[in-house]
């Protein structure tokens, strides 16, 4: 890598990216508001910083610029230096260039995981497939990006990291231009981060730079993602051998699910391949199914032997908030997917469970709900409502949901809403019955996060022992 660097943003993402110049010798200046935080940079590294304006006034100073991923396309300090033609990229991106560039050894195996929902657990689960068959090839592997340890960190790690699980989200993709992953899935699409990108259209092209590897993988269930599929191979940005993955039977090229087993059509190896039994996958129901698929179609067309697959998806637990049973009475789960905090996200938690006591509620931010309960309105038993926007989804379940008992907690105490939430649901499920946390909404207007509230719900659950 020649030439001046402009690092733009000196927060954790910034300063790993220092780091990692600053080693190199490559020559480079950090920009950012907070003179604080520019201060510790000069301190820490030795280099020059400036503030965006002064930056502004130099944009013929520097060749390339490698922004944090939180700072928006329209960033006036981005949007100068775009238009004085100075390419800029992202963190990933830079780490990816510098790998390709055999500055860290010879090219690691970039396995890379996006979509709105399901990338946490699905690059959870594929590290672990990956980690198990490690056992096999003695090629070692992590979990890397937004999940794990850091992509710089992965790279100069001892001992030698070959194999990358790669969680990314569109902001990352966005600012990606050259990354080509070895395997890489778009798990799904719904509307999201639409404030950032400026449209819909954006945030799935974004998300679509996935697909333009060597080996690129689909979610066949998601209409929007086949919809991108489609317009990638019409425009031939799709130079990658395709496959998928979905709920149902699968055909050559495809992972899917025949008689409750994880199956694998003519991907690898000619013919049908059983790669493992669903039962006892975390999480349980359709949309962990849905991640161990598509989890598994990476891994193996990565060169993971099946029974890696099988032992790596049933050694893998989920991580908090996102589907698991916290607790269990009377015969009644109660589930926390506290970070199904969009109505896509709880569409998904929703499905495969036949008789649900629904927990909602927080920001909806401007979502509707309206499809979410069209859709389960037959298998929600009783639902109960709090956070600021509680009333919306009230509305929305007596419209299309009016045989459905709806309880509306207007306690903004953050553990006496909870507590009553689960004391209702709990008046209101028999053996059998769930109890889902699954609230289609931010978290931020009584919570400190999507991890408190999923945390006093299971809080919540467990005092019912006592």
């Amino acid at each position: 890598m020649r030439g001046k660097v402009l690092v733009a943003g000196a927060g954790v993402s910034g300063r790993g990216c220092v780091r990692v110049l600053h080693e190199l010798g490559i020559d480079t200046t950090v920009a950012d508001g907070n003179a604080d935080a520019r201060q510790s940079m000069e301190a820490q590294f030795g280099v020059d910083t400036l503030s965006p304006a002064e930056a502004l006034q130099a944009t013929g100073d520097f060749d390339l610029v490698v922004t944090s991923p939180g700072w928006r396309p329209d960033t006036p300090l981005l949007v100068g230096f775009a238009q004085a033609d100075r390419e800029v990229i992202g963190d990933v991106e830079l780490a990816y260039r510098l790998d390709r560039a055999g500055v860290f050894g010879a090219p690691r195996k970039w396995l890379v995981v996006t979509g709105t929902n399901g990338k946490t657990t699905t690059t959870g689960m594929l590290a672990q497939i990956m980690q198990v068959d490690a056992q096999r090839t003695g090629r070692r592997a992590l979990a890397v990006g937004n999940i794990g340890t850091s992509p710089f960190d992965a790279l100069r790690a001892t001992p030698r990291v070959e194999v990358l699980a790669v969680e990314l989200s569109s902001f990352q993709l966005h600012w990606s231009s050259q990354l080509r992953p070895a395997v890489g899935v778009l798990l799904n699409l719904a509307e999201d981060h639409i404030d950032w990108h400026g449209s819909f259209d954006a945030y799935a092209r974004a998300k679509a730079k996935v697909l333009a590897g060597q080996v690129a993988v689909y979610g066949r269930d998601d209409s929007r993602v086949c919809h991108y599929v489609e317009l990638a191979k019409e425009h031939g940005q799709l130079v990658s051998h395709l496959y998928s993955f979905g709920a149902g039977e699968p055909g050559p090229g495809q992972v899917g699910i025949a008689g409750q087993a994880l199956v694998a059509e003519d991907l690898e190896t000619p013919g049908r391949v059983k790669l493992g039994p669903i039962e006892g996958i975390e999480p349980p129901g359709r949309a962990g199914a849905l991640d161990a698929a598509a989890a598994a179609a990476v891994a193996a067309l990565a060169g993971a032997a099946p029974e890696s697959i099988d032992q790596g998806l049933h050694a893998f637990t989920v991580a908090g908030h996102r589907g698991a049973i916290v607790h269990r009475h009377a015969g009644v789960d109660f589930i926390d997917n506290s970070k199904a905090t969009n109505p896509h996200a709880a569409d998904a938690a929703l499905r495969g469970l036949d008789s649900v006591v629904w927990v909602a509620g927080g920001q909806l931010k401007g979502a509707d709900v309206h499809r979410l309960i069209a859709s389960h309105a037959g298998q929600i038993k009783a639902a109960v409502v709090l956070g600021i926007d509680r009333h919306l989804i009230a509305q929305a379940l007596q419209e299309l949901a009016p045989h459905v008992p709806v309880e509306v907690i207007d306690s903004t105490d953050p553990q006496e809403a909870m507590d009553a939430a689960v004391s209702f649901a709990l008046h209101h499920a028999v053996a059998g019955d769930t109890v889902l946390l699954a609230p289609a909404a931010a978290s931020l207007d009584m919570y400190s996060g999507m991890g408190e509230r999923g945390d006093m719900f299971a809080h919540a659950a467990r005092r019912l022992d006592h």
